[in-house]
């Protein structure tokens, strides 16, 4: 929701409640599809050293579009890719100053 209102020309997210509807489907398709596609792109994704994984990224939060609906959508598919990126280093810093406990 908080990139929604950064990149407002590359995507757009109806409201808080879509939001977390699209978190939802995108859990359940990282879950269930995104396994099969890292397995068939096993070797493109070996020969870009792991960069195509940020298109599968993008594939996914397209296909959460497709799912979600009208209310959830990007302007290209390089503007899912785009997010996909974002995301992951949102991910990436929140879970390196999350969760671990002071050890002084």
């Amino acid at each position: 929701m908080a990139l929604a209102g950064f990149l407002k020309s590359l995507f757009f997210v109806a409201s808080p409640w879509i939001a977390l509807l699209a978190s939802l489907v995108l859990a359940i398709l990282n879950a269930l599809v995104k396994p099969f596609l890292m397995i068939l792109s096993l070797p493109i994704t070996v020969v870009t050293l792991g960069l195509f994984s940020i298109v599968i990224n993008g594939l996914m939060l397209q296909l959460t579009a497709a799912l979600v609906g009208q209310d959830f959508r990007f302007s290209s598919f390089g503007a899912s890719m785009l997010v996909a990126v974002l995301m992951s280093l949102c991910n990436t810093i929140i879970s390196n100053y999350v969760g671990h406990g002071n050890t002084d």
